[in-house]
């Protein structure tokens, strides 16, 4: 059976490296999409394992040769998901999380039509603009724009499967894990293993 695609999408600042990393310390089996950016690292940031870097004639060179299932350009820096890193997993059986905007959620579900999309929202947006002021990492220009966009995108969020609302971080990741879990129990991801079980007393599919 190939593996499943979760989507999380969220404004900057609703939470979600934190969600996906522990999501991935608690769930067994759950890898993660590394993208492709153009920017700078920051911080402790590290190539490989926080994103690919490379620079921006790279990206659109990727981007010249189909190599992209997702991208987008955001604040003057490129953001993409291979169809590499996506497709080596889930042939193998193994559930990732990508995390991408709106934009990227609805070309990944074209293609990939079983994925299921999670959106994470901030308790309000005045609370979200002190999260973003609190890590200290963007201009005051960055800032507006990040507000301005994160009012803009949390309008896409009534088509996703599911919705969280980040207003205690603990029972955030607990929803989250509670909605990978409920899904790799459908009926439709069990069929193999239900084979392997009964297949010796009763007729499945």
């Amino acid at each position: 059976m190939p593996g499943q695609l979760f989507v999380i999408s969220g404004p900057s600042g609703a939470g979600k490296s934190t969600i996906v990393s522990a999501l991935r310390e608690r769930i067994d089996r759950l890898g993660y999409s590394i993208s492709h950016t153009s920017r700078s690292p920051r911080g402790v940031e590290k190539n490989g394992t926080d994103y690919h870097f490379v620079d921006k004639e790279t990206f659109e060179d990727l981007i010249e040769a189909g190599d992209f299932v997702e991208w987008a350009e955001v604040y003057n820096d490129y953001y993409g998901t291979s169809f590499a890193a996506i497709n080596e997993q889930i042939a193998s059986g193994i559930d990732i999380l990508l995390d991408v905007d709106a934009q990227g959620a609805r070309n990944i579900k074209d293609h990939f039509e079983n994925s299921v999309l999670i959106y994470l929202l901030p308790p309000s947006l005045d609370v979200l603009e002190s999260r973003l002021k609190a890590r200290g990492t963007d201009t005051e220009s960055i800032l507006r724009m990040r507000m301005e966009k994160a009012a803009n995108e949390i309008k896409e969020c009534t088509w996703y499967d599911y919705i969280i609302i980040n207003d205690d971080l603990e029972k955030a990741i607990s929803e989250a894990e509670a909605i990978i879990v409920a899904e790799r129990c459908r009926a439709a991801r069990q069929e193999q293993t239900l084979k392997k079980l009964f297949a010796k007393y009763i007729s499945i599919g």
